[in-house]
């Protein structure tokens, strides 16, 4: 058997899934009765199993060949059965040893990964796939009972389906381990969520792939009721969930707009902390002092979230008062001399650089200085903030000036302050 008729035959496997097959022809007058009576016997149950009916042309042209025509299993029956067998561990040999280890090589040398993994998945599916035919077209050479004929028939179709599955699902699992494994390498915030999207994927695929065997094998009412139910319930489950089908969508959400990912420094609402998991059902932060804070996720949504480790750049803003005997020379001297050393700092952005004599206060001379960091590194730009506030401390001593503190000074008439200075001395 060629690789040629190998696809033919994976192809022609494929039919009974998508309810493309149709009824199988009698290959011989003295079997037409019997399979009459066979149908007739399964008609009682509300359903007709059919064997595949690539197995039934490769049955019907290797009897064609040596031209059995007899109602009873003879000795070439039986080796016509033995042949079948043998092919089918051969041609596995074959496809397993040879065929799909050259397959594997290749793949190695394609610099996707994707390859590396739907050959493998695929090896023991199609191993088993040539294996069944083998048994199956072993089986349908000999000539057996109804009741045996009708197990058989319905047996094929149970196995073919469920391995034709399995090879669907295999290459399905595969497929999403390579998309986990490139939102992976390329730091995408979905790669957190891949390991529960890849377990609902696969959740959903068994689910319709069932429904479709099921389906298949005859039992197509009993899919509706299925199906009906479920549609009963789900509303009922959604009714008594909406909590957590609200979290489970405010994960989706998260997932999609990416606001933060694990180790990242955020505040949500009136919580702040760094991302530890996110789950379908919450987010959890540490806190600075280690607490834990467990977040709905439904809440995530629908807070304002403030990102602290996306900064491009942390700004400062600071109002430095100085007291009111600075002269006016003094204040021009010591702005100029601020605005300087901001401006030599490699690490503040010059064109972020602000310094004026700004205000009037109640108890001091007020003046006005803001930058921006181009580090956005807490502590980095806390090392910075300290050197040039440093500096502008020994700028104001070098001009002879003082820093203001709250101070109020009471004028009191001429009178008042005779009548208190001639008071006695407490401590005389």
């Amino acid at each position: 058997m060629t690789v040629r008729a190998f696809i033919q035959i994976l192809l022609l496997a494929v039919l009974p899934l998508a309810g493309l097959a149709a009824e199988t022809a009698s290959s011989a007058a003295n079997t037409e009765a019997a399979n009459t009576t066979a149908a007739g016997a399964a008609a009682a149950t509300g359903r007709i199993p059919q064997t595949p009916d690539f197995l039934e042309h490769l049955v019907d042209e290797s009897l064609k060949i040596f031209d059995l025509k007899s109602g009873e299993n003879t000795w070439v029956h039986f080796a016509v059965a033995a042949v079948f067998l043998i092919m089918g561990l051969l041609l596995r040999r074959v496809v397993t040893g040879i065929i799909f280890a050259y397959l594997r090589k290749l793949a190695a040398r394609t610099r996707t990964t994707l390859d590396d993994k739907l050959f493998p998945a695929l090896e023991a599916p199609t191993a088993t796939f040539i294996m069944l035919v083998g048994i199956f077209c072993a089986l349908k050479v000999l000539k057996l009972s109804v009741s045996t004929d009708l197990a058989i028939s319905t047996g094929s179709r149970v196995a073919f389906s469920l391995v034709i599955f399995w090879a669907l699902l295999r290459a399905f699992n595969g497929l999403l381990d390579h998309a986990q494994e490139i939102a992976i390498d390329k730091k995408l915030g979905v790669a957190t969520f891949m390991p529960w999207i890849k377990k609902t994927l696969v959740v959903v695929f068994v689910t319709i792939g069932t429904l479709m065997v099921i389906q298949n094998l005859g039992y197509g009412e009993s899919v509706k009721t299925v199906l009906a139910g479920l549609g009963i319930g789900g509303l009922a489950f959604a009714l008594a969930a909406q909590d957590t089908i609200a979290n489970l969508f405010g994960s989706i959400v998260v997932a999609i707009d990416q606001p933060f990912r694990l180790g990242e420094a955020v505040k949500i609402g009136s919580n702040e902390g760094v991302v530890e998991d996110i789950g379908l059902r919450s987010t959890k932060l540490r806190t600075a002092g280690r607490n834990l804070i467990i977040i709905p996720n439904k809440t995530v949504a629908s807070e304002a979230i403030v990102n602290n480790s996306r900064f491009i750049g942390r700004r400062v803003e600071q109002v430095i008062g100085l007291t009111y005997d600075t002269t006016a020379e003094q204040m021009s001297a010591v702005v100029d001399e601020i605005r300087k050393i901001i401006t030599t700092e490699a690490e503040v952005d010059p064109a972020s650089i602000h310094v004026y004599f700004r205000d009037y206060s109640a108890s001091s001379l007020d003046i006005w200085l803001a930058y921006n960091a181009k580090n956005p590194d807490f502590a980095a730009s806390m090392v910075l903030r300290q050197r040039i506030n440093l500096a502008i401390m020994k700028a104001v001593q070098n001009h002879g000036l003082a820093f203001a503190f709250p101070t109020q000074t009471l004028h009191l008439p001429d009178p008042i302050t005779d009548k208190i200075a001639a008071l006695p001395d407490p401590k005389a």
